[in-house]
């Protein structure tokens, strides 16, 4: 008997961009789910691990996804903790969101392993939605986009593939112990996807490099929260620098099928209307 059609799955991050999309697709499929959130009922806060024990109980498994970032000094060891709690609570079975060619992210992925739970690990590219969905949009819609990074190549992997990916793992058998790398199908720098984003909002949209400190600046002048300034800055150094310029078939492992191609999403996202001016 699985567990997950009668005890609900928590889902840590459950507002965010994979999280709320893994909630919908088994609500879809009539499966209960508990939101981990600092506004979920029980509350759910990484900062606070007193609210981990109450969001675990009676719980069948969990999607964790730590915001804001795997990439954040301390996150390793949170996941770590989380994870060691939910084994003791009987909740061996965990679904973590990584990121690829974070080294934070890594060591994450090796404390989930040292839990002793039934782990599925989905370390994911950059997110097609980061365009739509992020700080990004504000830039797109005013028709230029300045970062700090050149003419590397990411494969960038949309939400919906990750979502579907991570619905695929929490009910089906034969995903424990599994690490699927996910892509999406072409290599593109991130001015290739600003100019796919302005050809199907039918716009003129620039991409312009800039340099770390003008970037840094930027960001400081947007007034995001310390951590979401250190995290932007972070993944644009470290992250960005050609290291992942490389594609996997990890959605077609878990789904048959091939990724999702950025200028899919770009055509759909356009048509909502959220890049234009």
């Amino acid at each position: 008997m699985n567990d997950t059609t009668t005890k609900p799955i928590l889902i840590l991050g459950g507002t965010g961009k994979t999280g709320r999309r893994v909630a919908e697709r088994l609500t879809a499929h009539g499966l209960p789910v508990r939101i981990g959130s600092r506004s979920g009922t029980p509350r759910f806060d990484w900062e606070v691990p007193a609210t981990w024990g109450p969001a675990l109980q009676g719980i069948s498994a969990v999607y964790i996804s730590y915001y804001p970032d795997l990439a954040v000094p301390g996150a390793a060891e949170a996941v770590g903790a989380f994870a060691r709690l939910a084994v003791e609570n009987g909740v061996t079975r965990l679904v973590l969101l990584s990121g690829r060619g974070e080294a934070e992210a890594q060591r994450a992925e090796e404390m989930l392993k040292a839990s002793g739970a039934d782990w599925t690990i989905l370390r994911c590219a950059w997110f097609s939605q980061n365009f739509s969905e992020g700080f990004l949009v504000e830039s797109l819609a005013e028709g230029e986009v300045a970062l700090p990074v050149g003419n590397v190549g990411e494969p960038f992997v949309d939400a919906d593939d990750i979502a579907d990916a991570a619905f695929a793992v929490l009910t089906e058998q034969g995903h424990i112990g599994q690490l699927y790398e996910l892509t999406g199908p072409r290599l593109l720098s991130f001015a290739d996807a600003v100019a796919e984003i302005g050809k199907a909002a039918g716009r003129d949209i620039r991409f312009v490099r800039i340099s770390h400190d003008e970037f840094t600046a930027a960001v400081a002048a947007h007034e995001l929260p310390s951590e979401f300034a250190w995290l932007l800055n972070e993944l644009f150094t470290e992250v960005l620098d050609g290291r992942n310029e490389s594609l996997t078939n990890g959605v077609q492992r878990v789904l048959g099928r091939q990724p999702r191609d950025f200028s899919a999403y770009a055509t759909a996202t356009a048509a909502t209307g959220i890049w234009s001016n």
